[in-house]
């Protein structure tokens, strides 16, 4: 019986997501790159939607010098990061905040960012959620810094054949390439393990109110739709920067 610890709980999580999406970790070293190669030698990042800190660490181990603010409204995810990153010698702050909030940002440390990052997690916010984000986003971040958005996106209204049978090669190039996969805990199992377990117990039940029903099936706001509110938000270029049929980088400039 493998004994649960909160890096066993961060690696299980690890490996669930992987096996979602195999090019997971070639998507995070193609968004910390563009970072690295981008930005000021001491950048200050913002990582929003952070879970368990898995691209905050990548940031923090590629740049030496950078600073990240980690966000994240998921009690569970964000303690479980916590104990095994700590604060990364002072570079690695943890705020509670709720990007579906207007006031979101009253959690933030007040100064402006470089960079703002994200990894597989604004799939969840709706086209008005998202635009208000977007707006809240240039406002933070300094003239001429970046937003990235790594996640799964569809193809637009004006690619519907194209991105159907787009979904339909990526799907069939992936199992072609299937490997077994490695022992640990698949989604539904990863949570029951994690909400039983005793020291997480005052997270689990903050989770449970954030959080009364299980996450929405239905897809995100697509490439085309976010290209055009980021636009309207502000940001003078948009374009996708990396992409696996429609697992992509979406990055803006402010």
């Amino acid at each position: 019986m493998v004994r649960t610890s909160w890096r066993s709980l961060r690696r299980d999580w690890d490996r669930m997501q992987t096996a979602y999406l195999p090019r997971r970790e070639e998507r995070f070293g193609a968004l910390v790159e563009f970072v690295a190669t981008r930005g000021p030698s001491r950048p200050c990042l913002i990582d929003l939607g952070t879970g368990t800190g898995a691209l905050a660490e990548r940031l923090l181990r590629r740049l030496p010098r950078c600073s990240v603010v980690a966000v994240d409204y998921d009690p569970v995810t964000m303690r479980i990061g916590r104990e095994v990153l700590g604060d990364a010698s002072g570079r690695l702050t943890w705020v509670d905040a709720d990007l579906r909030s207007s006031r979101w940002m009253d959690a933030l440390p007040a100064h402006r960012f470089d960079a703002a990052v994200t990894t597989t997690a604004l799939h969840w916010l709706r086209a008005p959620a998202l635009s208000r984000l977007f707006a809240d986003l240039h406002q933070l971040i300094r003239p001429g810094g970046l937003f990235l958005n790594g996640d799964t996106m569809r193809f637009g209204r004006t690619s519907h054949r194209l991105g159907r049978w787009a979904r339909e090669t990526r799907r069939r190039l992936n199992e072609q390439a299937t490997r077994p996969a490695p022992p640990g805990r698949g989604w539904e199992d990863w949570w029951k393990a994690a909400l039983a377990w005793p020291p997480l117990a005052a997270e689990a039940d903050l989770h449970r109110q954030r959080y009364p029903t299980a996450h929405g099936t239905e897809p995100g706001v697509d490439a085309e739709r976010q290209a055009a509110a980021l636009r309207r938000a502000g940001f003078r270029e948009v374009a996708t920067v990396w992409q696996w049929f429609d697992d992509r980088i979406l990055a803006a400039v402010a």
